[in-house]
């Protein structure tokens, strides 16, 4: 029988057999890029998103979908050079 835990969101996971866990492990141990964090590194990991330079407000703003997809093109990072874009304007625009 499946091992299962469930989260505290509700969700229940079903844990490895012990020969799946081996098999996970056998694969991790094969492949060059990987490795075992110690203690410190492992303590050192962060849950959630990392801390924002702090300088930055969130605001609702409407703009239009042309423009929006036009930054979104050019793919990820979208809302860095829209903001970017915005600074630049207010360098060359300021009273």
């Amino acid at each position: 029988m499946k091992q299962t835990i469930k989260t505290r969101t509700g969700r229940v996971l079903v844990l490895p057999t012990p020969e799946e866990d081996a098999a996970i492990n056998a694969g991790v141990a094969q492949d060059p890029d990987t490795y075992v964090l110690g203690a410190a590194e492992f303590k050192q990991l962060r849950r959630g998103r990392p801390l924002g330079s702090g300088s930055k407000v969130q605001v609702t703003l409407l703009i239009d979908q042309e423009v929006v997809e036009i930054f979104k093109a050019a793919g990820a990072g979208w809302q860095t050079r829209m903001n970017d874009a915005l600074k630049n304007w207010t360098k060359s625009h300021q009273a």
